[in-house]
């Protein structure tokens, strides 16, 4: 299996250091969208988030940029798959109901996890994006599996 990393992805040493020892062969440039492709499969990509947070932040301020690159991978019929690393009790979408958003300390307005867990549902049903968790320690082999290796 040979991968290819965006270039502008960050703190991925152990997600390399897994490549290596699964034999995974792997390069990096820019990726039109997401973070991780299988040369095997170019419509199907994984992008990684590091957890509820930065979706939340993603979806609620910096909503264009984050759409702009889910129309982009519909338009080229791109499968993306979003990786969360928050692990703990979030294993599947359905647990997103139950985050507490740290922000809700500094403001009333910010989303809980239900209306998270909402629109989330909402923009894979829009988009056809797939939604999966994982924890940090097994981000490297997830990706893997995403995409189509063992």
């Amino acid at each position: 299996m040979d991968i290819q990393i965006d270039s502008r992805e960050k703190a991925i040493k152990k997600i390399i250091q897994t490549f290596e020892e699964r034999g995974i062969n792997y390069v990096s440039s820019k990726l039109m969208v997401g973070d991780y492709m299988s040369f095997d499969n170019p419509r199907l990509i994984v992008d990684r988030k590091q957890n509820l947070s930065e979706i939340y932040s993603n979806l609620c301020h910096q909503h264009e940029r984050f759409k702009k690159e889910l129309i982009r991978a519909e338009k080229y019929n791109i499968k993306l798959i979003i990786l969360c690393e928050h692990g703990g009790s979030i294993k599947g979408l359905e647990d997103v109901k139950t985050w507490v958003n740290p922000r809700l300390k500094e403001t009333p307005y910010a989303w809980d996890g239900e209306r998270l867990h909402k629109v989330m549902r909402t923009v894979a049903e829009k988009y056809g994006i797939q939604w999966e968790f994982c924890s940090k320690n097994q981000t490297g082999t997830r990706i893997i599996e995403l995409l189509g290796g063992v």
